[in-house]
């Protein structure tokens, strides 16, 4: 029963903290190639050290831009959490490229493709 509760926990631990830094995104920073990101999700290590922020942009082509203006300012980030998280300490933060937009528009150009290479009859 402890090991789902510890999941739970831990879940919501990581919810928090890419909502808390996507708002940070939106309001706290006057870069805008930030407002292009968007954290999709975070992992936490077993000791809650460590945290893998992943993120995606819907600019593929501003994409370098992006990472280096998230990387920048992840210690600004890791500071601001610990402001609004009532918790001992904040993990550290490792930004990490998300590809799920682009998987998934390369995924629905390829059924596209597929639909007007065989049509139905």
């Amino acid at each position: 029963m402890s090991t789902r509760k510890n999941n739970f926990s831990k879940q919501k631990y990581e919810e928090r903290i890419a909502q808390e830094i996507n708002q940070f995104l939106r309001t706290s920073f006057s870069d805008p190639r930030l407002s292009l990101v968007t954290v999709t999700h975070v992992e936490l290590n077993k000791d809650y050290s460590v945290a893998k922020v992943y993120w995606d942009t819907f600019d593929a082509g501003k994409r370098g831009d992006a990472s280096a203006a998230i990387k920048g300012v992840g210690g600004k980030l890791r500071s601001m959490l610990t402001g609004v998280m009532k918790v001992k300490h904040i993990p550290e933060l490792n930004f990490l490229y998300n590809s799920q937009f682009e998987d998934e528009m390369r995924i629905s150009n390829l059924l596209k493709n597929a639909d007007s290479e065989n049509p139905e009859e």
